[in-house]
């Protein structure tokens, strides 16, 4: 193999996902030159495996959902969502897995690509490892930055990696919807998907290990989450543990322990949807004597000053808005640090991601939708906040109850009492997910409660709900 060198670029990003992409972009317009490495497709797991497609899958059973709790509406709906068409609805979104359109945007923004797997090999010096078999060594005169993102974790169950399952990049890609769809794991993939296929008209088990699902938020949440999928036809088996895994020409076959007894459930395909991990394998840290990335608000690796990691191959908030938001702060580090400026990521500053510590956000598009932000109660307790919380049910808000008829839904916040701040929130319900950004500003901004009073909903909206929890909070 020949090796060739001599290139040089201000950055090189690893992994052109939207995380990297948004390194690229911060640094090329701060004045520097950035070079994208990218082994699979410009765009990344959430563009063509992720956050689209698994949306795109959900979307059209939760508008006729929209439609049959609207009294007048419902009567003009019939049947079910047609699985081609959601299939190709899906695969309309991915661009039918080409990132032509990502590379002509990187071309527009003055970004270079090279298609390849880069690996670390000494002080700012990585070698790509191109797809004609060929390597370059490229050096980078500020920085190098890691952004290759996460891979799904298979457990190691007897049987169950010989048994070719799916990972969640199945699940979004998948090209026809099966009869009978096995799903381990109770959390954000696993009920996303469980609602997906089961709309679809698989018939799904959902095996989670602990008593109910969602395990990171709120209670209530899971607990809502799980009702709306049993009331689906979804098969939901909480405490159980899978024991071994084998598929043969009938398909896979399950056992698991369920309430102290043996079981066996059969079904066409099996969905692992137990985690993540960052995706370091072969990036070559042991080069630089890491065994693992640990960084600062501004995603610099310590003890390496030339060496950021961004987005999830950190391992501190696993979603794709907050990889962006860390790449916006570690661009702007890097442009800043490149002009002999030290840009100490002080809390809050353009500079550190300080948001990853209290105010992550997420959606969760099951039926009903949950929305969270920032702390749980139990979280605050065991951070040592004193805290106090309200709550109240949605079904009560005007707005909510004419978005649809017998509208359910919760919602609750999580006071600090020494601040009088919100440092949590949770809704449930349709459209929960949109409630979310108002309370990331409250909790980012740390508003006190007696100057969001000030802050006036629109009636007949379902934010009006925001009045009726600060009464509650009086």
């Amino acid at each position: 193999m020949t090796v060739s060198g001599g290139d040089e670029y201000d950055v090189i990003v690893v992994g052109a996902g939207p995380v990297g992409e948004n390194v690229a972009d911060q640094v090329v317009r701060g004045g520097l030159s950035a070079l994208l490495v990218e082994r699979e497709l410009v765009g990344g797991e959430c563009s063509y495996w992720a956050c689209i497609p698994s949306k795109a899958l959900l979307r059209p059973a939760a508008a006729l959902g929209d439609a049959r709790r609207v009294d007048g509406a419902a009567t003009a709906v019939r049947g079910t969502p047609n699985p081609e068409q959601v299939l190709a609805r899906r695969t309309a979104f991915t661009h039918n897995w080409s990132d032509d359109s990502q590379v002509g945007w990187l071309d527009t923004a003055g970004i270079a690509l090279v298609r390849g797997t880069a690996r670390l090999v000494g002080e700012r010096l990585v070698e790509i490892r191109t797809r004609d078999g060929g390597a370059r060594r490229i050096t980078a005169r500020h920085a190098v930055v890691l952004a290759t993102g996460s891979r799904a974790v298979v457990p190691d169950v007897p049987g169950l990696a010989e048994a070719d399952p799916w990972t969640s990049r199945d699940a979004t890609s998948a090209t026809a919807v099966p009869n009978e769809l096995a799903i381990l794991g109770g959390g954000v993939v696993g009920c996303e998907m469980a609602t997906a296929f089961a709309s679809l008209g698989s018939r799904v088990t959902l095996i989670a290990r602990g008593s109910g699902l969602l395990p990171r938020l709120e209670p209530f949440a899971g607990d809502a989450v799980l009702a709306g999928l049993r009331s689906s036809g979804v098969d939901v088996r909480l405490g159980a543990a899978v024991t071994t895994v084998d598929r043969d020409e009938a398909g896979v076959r399950i056992e698991l322990t369920d309430a102290d007894a043996i079981r066996t459930i059969r079904a066409d395909e099996v969905l692992v949807a137990t985690g993540r991990r960052p995706a370091t394998d072969g990036l070559g840290l042991e080069t630089l004597g890491l065994d693992g990335l640990t960084v600062d608000d501004s995603c610099r690796v310590a003890g390496v000053d030339w060496l950021y990691a961004a987005g999830d191959v950190n391992g501190r908030a696993l979603l794709t808005h907050m990889g962006k938001y860390q790449a916006r702060a570690c661009g702007a580090a890097i442009v800043a640090r490149a002009g002999g400026a030290p840009a100490e990521p002080a809390p809050w500053s353009r500079y550190a991601a300080t948001a990853d510590h209290a105010a992550v956000p997420q959606a969760v598009f099951t039926d009903p939708e949950v929305g969270a932000v920032g702390r749980t109660e139990a979280d605050a307790r065991a951070a040592g906040l004193r805290v106090r919380t309200v709550e109240y049910d949605l079904g009560q808000v005007a707005g909510a109850s004419l978005y649809a008829d017998g509208y359910t839904g919760r919602a609750k916040l999580v006071l600090d009492t020494d601040r009088d701040v919100i440092v949590g929130a949770t809704f449930v319900g349709a459209t929960a997910a949109e409630q979310v950004h108002a309370a990331t500003i409250a909790i980012v901004g740390e508003v006190p409660l007696d100057r969001l009073w000030h802050a006036v909903p629109s009636f007949p909206t379902i934010s009006e709900l925001w009045l009726r929890l600060l009464e509650a909070a009086r």
